[in-house]
């Protein structure tokens, strides 16, 4: 299950950003996963609370957001922005379109510290 080995880099991201006195106040962690990203919400969400409870302590009472964008393409003819439906890579206009401008996603978008 590759999403062990991602949770693990998320926590060494933020390890490697932040000063270890400074993440004992980290309440939540915000991620932005699109479609595309090969990652299963559910799977990740179990990855995390694993990785918590066997290895990183530290993290113990952390909330782990995920927050889902859908697929847009833009169209090269037209210059319109598409929402992909059931992975139906058409433009509004009707011209098959491959250029996907969002839906790829995986990072940390936003990590909340207690105040």
């Amino acid at each position: 299950m590759h999403e062990i080995s991602l949770v693990r880099t998320i926590f060494r991201t933020l390890e490697a950003e932040f000063p270890a006195a400074g993440l004992d106040g980290l309440e939540r962690i915000e991620l932005k996963v699109g479609p595309l990203s090969n990652v299963e919400t559910i799977l990740l969400q179990n990855a995390f609370n694993a990785v918590v409870e066997e290895e990183e302590q530290r993290f113990q009472g952390v909330q782990l957001q995920v927050n889902l964008v859908p697929i847009l393409i833009e169209c090269p003819e037209c210059g319109q922005r598409t929402e992909v439906e059931n992975y139906r890579f058409v433009c509004q206009c009707g011209r098959p379109c491959a250029n996907v401008v969002q839906g790829n996603e995986l990072m940390i978008e936003r990590v909340v510290f207690k105040s």
